[in-house]
């Protein structure tokens, strides 16, 4: 599958990859675009090793509050540390990925989370160990 190929390596030639999937190197680009055009693929990016960036503590921060999504999104946006913000169904109303260089630092953007207006409290889930992080194959 030309996405999990691209996952894997997002610089391979449009050559390898349709030898890798039984395509010429011209069919292969021209199924990338399409993919682009339909929105499959949004980006090309690269795999970061955080730890060595300085960010090494990973959490996963459960926010509370009410009517207060609209607003919301670009305040936590706001937020560097902040990677991810997903509404969620649940025990909470939103589900953040948050990186920092250490707990001081994880600490302080938690702070600044429940200045969000509309947050009413949190919860946050360490992670000690990634065993993995699973693209698309």
């Amino acid at each position: 599958m030309l996405v999990g190929l691209l996952q894997e390596d997002a610089t391979q030639s449009y050559a390898a990859l349709g030898a890798a999937v039984g395509l010429s190197g011209g069919a292969a680009h021209e199924r990338v675009r399409k993919l682009r055009e339909r929105g499959v693929i949004r980006r090309t990016t690269i795999e970061v090793d955080h730890a060595a960036l300085g960010r090494a503590v990973t959490a996963y921060v459960l926010v509370q509050g009410g009517s207060w999504m609209g607003d919301a999104g670009a305040a936590l946006a706001a937020i560097p540390e902040v990677e991810e913000a997903h509404v969620i169904a649940g025990p909470a109303s939103v589900l953040l990925k948050v990186r920092t260089a250490g707990t001081g630092e994880l600490q302080d953007v938690l702070r600044r989370i429940f200045e969000v207006a509309g947050v009413t409290g949190t919860q946050t889930v360490v992670v000690l160990e990634t065993f993995f992080e699973r693209s698309l194959k």
